[in-house]
């Protein structure tokens, strides 16, 4: 789904695209890990493909070995109805950090304890399902 830059952003900030995550698709990471997954949400809300894959760490085991069916299995899943992100718990660390979050999409609700780590930049690693 494209989005106009004016729309309010999926993540749920309330500001405008483009004075929310759209800077962090621009670039390609954001400056903590809270910002990742909240960009993260809004990258699968409007089927960014690019910024996911890029901010899915190596050794994730999210990461798909074959690209095109990675982005392909990407674009199906952000077909889905992304209604809400609520944050239930940040914990900020200097290399590894930790985002509990609950996701509304469609008519389920995924409860996830993510893992991110820092090197050059944020990363998302995996979660624990809730």
């Amino acid at each position: 789904m494209k989005i106009s830059k004016n729309t309010k952003c999926p993540c749920g900030s309330g500001k405008k695209y483009k004075d929310c995550c759209f800077r962090w698709h621009k670039i390609g990471s954001a400056p903590n890990a809270l910002l990742l997954m909240k960009s993260r949400y809004a990258a699968y809300a409007i089927g960014n493909t690019d910024y996911i894959i890029k901010t899915t760490h190596p050794t994730s085991p999210h990461k798909e070995k074959d690209l095109d069916e990675w982005k392909r299995s990407i674009k199906e899943f952000s077909k889905s109805e992304f209604k809400k992100l609520e944050i239930v718990e940040f914990i900020d660390g200097e290399k590894e950090a930790f985002v509990e979050f609950k996701a509304f999409i469609d008519d389920y609700v995924m409860h996830e304890r993510s893992r991110f780590v820092k090197e050059d930049k944020w990363y998302y690693v995996d979660g624990t399902q809730k």
